[in-house]
C-alpha cells in the first residue's frame, strides 16, 4: 500500500511510505532514527487502546521518577545559595554590596555561554547519556563549594555550574518529546519541571540547622557536601538506567518498543536524527514563534532569578530565625508544584488553549506581588501569603514549555530552538538578582516592581503567540484544506523535516 505525503516543494515527495520500503524513495539523511528503526523491525500489527494505556503507564512509572529526581537535584544545586546565606555564607566569606547579587547572576551567564556547545551536543549525542554526564560534572562542581572561601572563587564555581547545567533543560525537553504524544506532554512537564527543589532544599537546610555550632566545618559547607554527594551518586545511577527514547528503553519489551515508537508519528516532530541541517538552523533563527517564547522565557524568569537568590532572605528579614526560615521555604515548592500540575492538566484537556491557560495562571503571581508591594512590612501574615502566591509564576513557565515541544519539528531545529529558549531562561535569571538592590533591603522595592511588570508583559506575549498560531493555522486550512492524520503504516511522521515544511502540521496554541 502506498500513500503520497503532503509536504511543501522543499521536501522530496514520498511515493512509497510503507514501513520497510522507505529508503527506496527518501534520502537516508532525511529519515528520523525512528523511521529506520521501524523499517528494520519486525511488525507486530496494530496497537490496541489497552496496549497503549499499558505502555504509557509503564513509561510513566520509569521515566517520570528518573527525570523528576534529576531535575530536582539540579535545581537544588542552583537555589541552595539562598539557604546557605541563612547559615552565614555571606558573612563568612566577607561579601559586601552587590557581590551576592552577582553570584546569583553569574550562573545564568554561564548557562548562556554553555548553550552554544549544548545546542550541538543535544543534536549529536543521546539525550539520556548527555544528561547523566552533565549531571555528574555539575555535581562535582557543587562539592567544590565547601573548600572555597573567596568571592572570586565562588564566581568561578557558579559560572562553571551554569555552563555545565546548560544541557539540562534541552535534554529534559527532548526526552519528554521522545516518549509522549503532544497531548500527553503538558502534564508530564508539570511533574518533571515541578518545584520540588524548595521542598528538598528546605528539608536539607532544616537538617543542617541541627549540626552543632562547634563542628569542624561551617553549616553551609555541610549543606553543599550533602547535596553534592547525593547528586554524584544519582548521576552514576542515571548513566546506566536512563534511556534516550522508546527504542532503547530497557523496561519495554520488543513489541512495546515498537508500538511506543510508532505511536509518536502523529506528533510530526520526530524522535532523533544526528545529521546537522543548516537550513533548519536558519529556520529556527527566523521563526517569530521561537523568538516570542524566548522573550517570554526571559521575562517570566526575571522573578525566578530574584526569588531563587532572595526568597529565603526575604523570609528571614521578616523576623524569623534561620531554622524557621528554612522550613517556611518548603511551601514554595508545594504551591509551585501543585499549580504546575493543575494548570498543565488544564492545558492538556482544554484543546488549543495553552496560551490562555498560561495567561490565567499569571493572575496568581500578580495577586501575590501586589500584596507584597502594597501591604506594610509589619503585616507579616499578609507578606507571607503574598510571597507564597508569587511562586505561582512557575505554572505559566511550565505550560509554555509544552508549546515549544508541540510546535517544533525537525531535529536540528528542535536542538537550536530548545537552546534558544533556555538562553531566555538564563537571561531572565541573570537579570532577576540585579533587580534586588542591597541598599533597598529589606523591602527590595525595585525587585518587587520588576516582577509585577514582568508578569503583565508575559500576558501580552502569550496573546501575540496565540494570534500568530491561530492565523497560521487558518491560512494553512485555506491553502491546503483541513490537516490529514498520519497514515497508518507509513513513516510520514518520522521524516526529519520542520513544522513549516509540513502542509499537515497545525500549531498548538
Amino acid at each position: 500500500m502506498t500513500q503520497d505525503t503532503k509536504m511543501d516543494e522543499s521536501v522530496h515527495p514520498v511515493t512509497s511510505t510503507v514501513i520497510g520500503e522507505t529508503t527506496k524513495t527518501i534520502d537516508d539523511r532525511a529519515l528520523d532514527e525512528a523511521a529506520k528503526y521501524l523499517a528494520n523491525h519486525e511488525e507486530f500489527g496494530p496497537m490496541t487502546p489497552e496496549q497503549e494505556k499499558k505502555i504509557v503507564k509503564k513509561i510513566d512509572s520509569w521515566m517520570i521518577p528518573l527525570l523528576v529526581f534529576c531535575a530536582t537535584l539540579s535545581a537544588v544545586d542552583k537555589v541552595e545559595i539562598g539557604t546557605a546565606s541563612l547559615y552565614g555564607f555571606q558573612t563568612d566569606n566577607g561579601m559586601v554590596g552587590q557581590q551576592y547579587s552577582w553570584l546569583g547572576s553569574i550562573l545564568p551567564l554561564g548557562t548562556l555561554i554553555g548553550l552554544v556547545p549544548a545546542s550541538w551536543l543535544i543534536q549529536r549525542f543521546p539525550p539520556g547519556k548527555l544528561l547523566a554526564a552533565g549531571s555528574l560534572l555539575w555535581s562535582c562542581c557543587t562539592l567544590c563549594y565547601a573548600p572555597c572561601r573567596t568571592w572570586a572563587g565562588f564566581m568561578g564555581l557558579r559560572f562553571l555550574l551554569g555552563f555545565l547545567e546548560a544541557v539540562s533543560t534541552p535534554c529534559f525537553t527532548v526526552l519528554v518529546a521522545s516518549f509522549y504524544k503532544k497531548e500527553e506532554q503538558p502534564p508530564r512537564n508539570g511533574i518533571i519541571f515541578a518545584y520540588f527543589s524548595s521542598i528538598f532544599n528546605g528539608f536539607f537546610a532544616w537538617v543542617i540547622g541541627y549540626i552543632p555550632a562547634d563542628a569542624p566545618l561551617r553549616r553551609w559547607q555541610y549543606l553543599y557536601l550533602l547535596t553534592g554527594s547525593i547528586n554524584v551518586l544519582y548521576s552514576i545511577f542515571l548513566w546506566f538506567v536512563l534511556p534516550d527514547s522508546p527504542m532503547n528503553a530497557f523496561f519495554l519489551t520488543a513489541e512495546q518498543k515498537y508500538h511506543a515508537t510508532r505511536r509518536l508519528a502523529s506528533n510530526r516532530t520526530g524522535i532523533a536524527n544526528k545529521v546537522w541541517k543548516w537550513d533548519q538552523v536558519w529556520e529556527a533563527l527566523l521563526d517569530i514563534r521561537v523568538w516570542l517564547i524566548v522573550l517570554y522565557n526571559i521575562v517570566i524568569n526575571i522573578p525566578n532569578g530574584g526569588l531563587q537568590s532572595f526568597g529565603s532572605i526575604i523570609i528571614n528579614n521578616l523576623g524569623y530565625t534561620p531554622l524557621v526560615s528554612s522550613l517556611l521555604t518548603m511551601p514554595f515548592g508545594i504551591l509551585a508544584t501543585g499549580g504546575a500540575w493543575a494548570f498543565s492538566y488544564i492545558a492538556a484537556r482544554w484543546h488549543n488553549r495553552r496560551t490562555l491557560t498560561a495567561a490565567l495562571a499569571l493572575l496568581l503571581p500578580i495577586f501575590g506581588t501586589a500584596l507584597v508591594y502594597g501591604l506594610p512590612r509589619t503585616n507579616v501574615p499578609g507578606q507571607m501569603v503574598g510571597l507564597y502566591f508569587m511562586y505561582f509564576y512557575w505554572p505559566p513557565y511550565v505550560v509554555a514549555i509544552s508549546l515549544v515541544q508541540a510546535n517544533t519539528a525537525g531535529m536540528t531545529k528542535k536542538a537550536v530552538t530548545y537552546s534558544l529558549v533556555t538562553i531566555g531562561y538564563a537571561a531572565g535569571n541573570l537579570i532577576g538578582p540585579q533587580t534586588f538592590r542591597a541598599k533597598e533591603a529589606p523591602k527590595y522595592t525595585t525587585g518587587v516592581v520588576a516582577m509585577l511588570v514582568s508578569y503583565c508583559v508575559c500576558m501580552l506575549i502569550l496573546m501575540v503567540y496565540w494570534l500568530l498560531g491561530a492565523w497560521e493555522n487558518k491560512r494553512r486550512d485555506r491553502k491546503y484544506g483541513k490537516a490529514e492524520a498520519v497514515h497508518e503504516g507509513t513513516i510520514e511522521g518520522f521524516v526529519d523535516v520542520t513544522d513549516k515544511q509540513q502542509r499537515d502540521f497545525r500549531y498548538t496554541t
